[in-house]
């Protein structure tokens, strides 16, 4: 039986050829996750009736003929984004769609009545959800510590960190619970997770992939992004995930690109590859340092060419982001009241509205998500929003040229950076200190300000007293241009750069 830990086209390929069933294939993955999520709390919910039945109902649609390209593929999501009751096959009510929590407590019985654009897509294409992951309450963290269901544990270090807010995600794919996987990445949280865990995770540009489901956090920052065992199964599910969506007014209408051919395509004629020199820094870890090298040597030896260039806003990216998604968020999260939405406080005799709102929130929203919806009220409030909101935006302006002058002016195809600055950190390590767990999206809220695409692949590993941990780099490219991304990354898998002693 092929195992999910095999590329999701080898799994393709042995379900198509009638080496492998649908339903063995979603069996080998809830097997592996039956063994694994009592120790990494990876997964939220397990469809573990649910997902065979719709197997099933995957191979007697293969044997009548169908092509379903993600035929019997199983595939986690994050608890972010929506599955109704019917998300098995529109008109097929089957009734499972589970909680949509968001890890928070205020949304721990939610049931949502409609399935996200993108969810359905991949089940549309023959797709298994198998589960959905934990994360960071309401994706707001950078760890997979802040869930109202506990931590989730790093599947080659059981005392650190995934990475976050889509630590589940991540830690699902690597741990070998399924093929592939969906995540939200608003200033990091696809990529940062990947590099963490060792998988491949990829931001597509801002309005690429339709948000219609996936609950808001930021919305101007906020995309549904991938995790995948390598570049060619992120680019083929791009694919099948892409394109406009009339629900989401912020959907683009550009149509989607073959990204699998790019991604196996050699590099075209006078590559040029950007590094910032602000990413070249002893603050980054010994591995991420010999990562990069490594890619920039891969980069030269296949004819390409390395230019270093300035990102002189990178030191600004963090404090600008910091105040748009805070500002962003407490307005989202304000629909979360214990009336119109969530978890309803009880009340005591006398009491009124007031209490109800004050009461339901306190009790429903975890420490990091109050911290966030305290700093975004005290930005937009009255006095504070010329000096900080506003001020954030211009920085957010600047950080857009930067990345401009980088792409038109210097002729880059493509930029080259860590996307952490060092390996999995442990648990509880950066608990009692926001700033330091914020200073580890450095290199990723950048990308979201600025609306780019951004994947991150494995580039090597660190040797560390209790255990050797992976690093990844991210390649950014212009917004739309996903096909000169997934080519350089594509050439860095391909010339070993993760399979090489950080």
């Amino acid at each position: 039986m092929t195992p999910p830990t095999d590329s999701l086209a080898a799994i393709r390929r042995a379900i198509l050829q009638g080496d492998l069933t649908a339903e063995q294939s979603t069996l080998a993955a809830l097997h592996t996750s039956a063994a694994q999520n009592g120790t990494l709390n990876a997964l939220i919910t397990t469809f573990t009736q649910q997902a065979p039945e719709q197997a099933r109902r995957i191979d007697s649609r293969l044997r009548a003929g169908e092509h379903l390209p993600l035929a019997g593929v199983p595939i986690v999501i994050k608890d972010n984004i929506c599955l109704g009751p019917d998300f098995a096959r529109p008109g097929d009510a089957l009734g499972y769609g589970g909680p949509t929590t968001c890890a928070s407590r205020i949304l721990a019985e939610y049931h949502s009545p409609f399935t996200a654009t993108a969810a359905q897509r991949l089940i549309d294409a023959g797709a298994i959800i198998i589960g959905k992951s934990n994360l960071d309450e309401f994706a707001m963290g950078s760890s997979t510590e802040h869930s109202a269901f506990g931590p989730t544990r790093n599947p080659h270090a059981s005392n650190r960190v995934p990475g976050g807010s889509s630590g589940g995600s991540a830690a699902a794919l690597a741990a070998g619970m399924c093929a592939a996987a969906l995540g939200s990445d608003t200033g990091g949280s696809v990529r940062q997770p990947a590099a963490l865990c060792g998988v491949v995770g990829v931001k597509p540009t801002y309005g690429r992939v339709s948000r219609w489901g996936l609950v808001a956090y930021a919305s101007s920052l906020d995309q549904i992004g991938i995790f995948a065992h390598s570049v060619p199964d992120a680019a083929s599910l791009l694919e099948i995930i892409a394109g406009h969506d009339p629900l989401d007014a912020t959907s683009s209408q550009r149509p989607g690109e073959n990204w699998s051919a790019a991604a196996a395509a050699p590099p075209p004629a006078g590559l040029l590859v950007g590094v910032p020199r602000q990413a070249r820094t002893n603050l980054n870890h010994p591995a991420v340092s010999a990562a990069m090298r490594r890619c920039e040597d891969a980069i030269s030896a296949a004819g390409g060419r390395i230019v270093e260039i300035d990102l002189t806003t990178t030191d600004l990216a963090v404090a600008a982001y910091y105040i748009v998604a805070a500002a962003e968020a407490s307005s989202n999260l304000a629909r979360f009241d214990g009336v119109r939405y969530g978890r309803r406080a009880a009340l005591n005799d006398g009491e009124g509205l007031e209490e109800l709102y004050r009461r339901s929130r306190a009790e429903g929203f975890g420490p990091e998500v109050k911290r966030r919806i305290m700093l975004g009220t005290h930005v937009l409030s009255s006095g504070y929003y010329d000096a900080y909101y506003l001020k954030a935006l211009k920085v957010r302006r600047l950080i857009e040229q930067d990345f401009a002058r980088a792409f038109a002016h210097a002729g880059c195809h493509a930029l080259l950076m860590p996307t952490s600055p060092a390996p999995a950190f442990a648990i509880g390590e950066k608990a009692s200190d926001p700033l330091a767990l914020y200073l580890e999206d450095i290199y990723t809220v950048g990308v979201n300000l600025a609306g780019l695409p951004a994947i991150s692949i494995p580039a090597g590993w660190a040797a560390l007293p209790d255990g050797v941990l992976p690093v990844g780099v991210q390649v950014i490219a212009p917004a739309f241009n996903e096909s000169s991304m997934f080519n350089v990354a594509g050439l860095l898998e391909r010339s070993g750069v993760s399979r090489r002693a950080g």
